[in-house]
């Protein structure tokens, strides 16, 4: 099976988060930073596929620091959970799943198939879980994910409850446009991020993101030189 074809729809504390210097600074093009993300309505985030690569016993993997052997342009992540339940309230002690490729499109915990050729099956980087804090907050230090064909850049989440109910599967989305970080990453060689953007599939074209993103839309400051910082608030009917 292609992998394109299975694409296809179908901190414990914030001070645990090693921030880098002048990380909040913003990008100079107001499309990196604009966000649909926190809207005033209260609703669930759209739901999305968990696959082909979904984290394999993620209980094992209770960190903040997902950067592992990776290397790449630094990328910290803060999501806050609200509960719809409790008009969007935020959500103590939901426990938080995320993953993503790497610089090069990769992800850990798979690979030595025709989805992804290169085995990275014994690996776990780029893959942690967090339990949200009295803010409703987890945060992650990462690095800022690549991209591979049919996907335009995205981080995964899985939500549970603290009983480990699930809640939502659902993934993050990147700002796109003219000097956006994802841009201006893409095109940072000397980091390591060789593709550019030639054959990009963006946000509109992306088959997963075909419900739209008004609601996965991340914010994103920051700079190549200085690295960058995600934050996103997601609601769940917890």
């Amino acid at each position: 099976m292609e992998r394109k074809d299975f694409l296809k729809k179908g901190l414990v504390g914030l001070g645990a988060i090693a921030v880098l210097p002048k990380l909040m600074t913003a990008c100079s093009n107001d499309d990196d930073t604009s966000s649909s993300n926190n809207t005033s309505e209260c609703s669930v985030t759209n739901s999305e596929t968990a696959g082909p690569f979904p984290t394999l016993t993620p209980s094992t993997l209770v960190r903040t620091n997902i950067v592992g052997d990776r290397t790449g342009i630094p990328l910290t992540i803060t999501i806050t959970v609200q509960n719809t339940n409790n008009s969007c309230a935020v959500l103590q002690g939901a426990i938080v799943d995320i993953w993503h490729c790497d610089k090069d499109g990769y992800y850990s915990q798979y690979g030595g198939t025709s989805m992804q050729t290169v085995d990275y099956t014994s690996n776990t980087f780029l893959r942690g879980r967090q339990t949200t804090n009295a803010n409703g907050q987890v945060g992650f230090t990462s690095i800022f994910p690549g991209w591979y064909q049919s996907r335009a850049t995205h981080i995964h989440v899985h939500i549970y409850n603290a009983a480990g109910t699930s809640l939502l599967v659902t993934q993050i989305a990147f700002p796109e446009g003219t000097n956006s970080a994802v841009v201006l990453v893409n095109a940072s060689t000397a980091n390591g991020y060789t593709k550019g953007m030639t054959g990009y599939t963006y946000n509109a074209s992306d088959t997963v993101f075909s419900d739209g993103v008004s609601n996965e839309m991340s914010t994103i400051t920051g700079s190549v030189a200085d690295g960058f910082a995600l934050t996103h608030t997601i609601k769940v009917s917890g």
